[in-house]
């Protein structure tokens, strides 16, 4: 019995390893992507649906805008001490960034924009490559966009070797949840402490945005431009939503009202129905 235990576990810690079958997994079939409105800032790249308004977080600018759902239109902006951020998340009170290129998780005042507390990001580093990714995708829109990019750290002063951090936050029950690429996992910590309580693969290589369903925890991919969701307790993969390539790249995301929001980094809000 103790034999049958032990090849079970080296079962599951190998095939913990192997590449995924996307194709595998159950594809739900929903509406099609609408583009909501412009964003205020030129690369949003984090979003988070809230009761006043949507949170925008901007990785060229480093602001901090919240929205009207429906037209975008400015109802507070706030100036960040975040590094090219991806990912936003609200508390009830204060603001969660991932501040991507010092590898910092940011909470700051959500009226001020005042850092409150800073933190290391679990799992950051350099993202490193498998014989299985998929191809780099960019944007089908980039052509359009006029604005320049944020640097990367193959063209700014950053050594590649210092890595990145977190690009998705959500909070639920005093818990903050990130998908942290790096790594390729997703973490929930306890705020307080700053120790993880729970890990769990994600579906590729560059995981972005992450968002509540129920209890399910959606989680996008910008490479595999899909959506998968997730069982919080095991990290099983249910469901996912395949986008079509003409469709607006996804990087920031968040649900609300069976609604999808998500951003495009060239300067997208984008909404798709659940």
């Amino acid at each position: 019995m103790l034999y049958a235990r032990r090849d079970f576990f080296g079962i599951s810690a190998a095939a913990s390893i192997a590449p995924r079958n996307i194709s595998a997994i159950r594809m739900r079939r929903v509406a099609r992507v609408e583009t909501a409105f412009r964003s205020p800032g030129p690369h949003p790249n984090g979003l988070q649906a809230t009761a006043d308004g949507l949170w925008i977080m901007d990785q060229g600018d480093n602001k901090a805008y919240l929205v009207n759902y429906s037209d975008g239109k400015v109802l507070r902006a706030l100036n960040t001490d975040a590094d090219r951020a991806s990912g936003i998340t609200f508390d009830g009170q204060a603001l969660w960034i991932g501040s991507t290129y010092n590898r910092e998780i940011i909470c700051c005042d959500a009226r001020s924009g005042t850092t409150i507390t800073r933190h290391f990001t679990p799992g950051a580093g350099v993202i490193y490559k498998t014989t299985w990714d998929p191809a780099q995708r960019t944007s089908p829109l980039a052509k359009k966009d006029t604005t320049p990019p944020p640097a990367s750290p193959a063209s700014s002063s950053i050594p590649q070797t210092v890595g990145t951090g977190a690009h998705g936050q959500e909070w639920r029950e005093g818990k903050l949840w990130m998908a942290v690429p790096p790594s390729r996992m997703i973490y929930r910590l306890d705020p307080k402490s700053w120790i993880v309580e729970r890990q769990f693969p994600t579906a590729g290589n560059r995981p972005h945005g992450i968002g509540w369903e129920g209890r399910f925890l959606w989680c996008t991919d910008s490479n595999l431009n899909a959506f998968f969701k997730h069982d919080p307790e095991t990290g099983e993969i249910a469901e996912r939503i395949q986008l079509a390539d003409s469709d607006p790249l996804p990087h920031g995301m968040t649900i609300r009202d069976n609604v999808l929001w998500y951003c495009d980094d060239v300067g997208l809000v984008c909404k798709l129905k659940l």
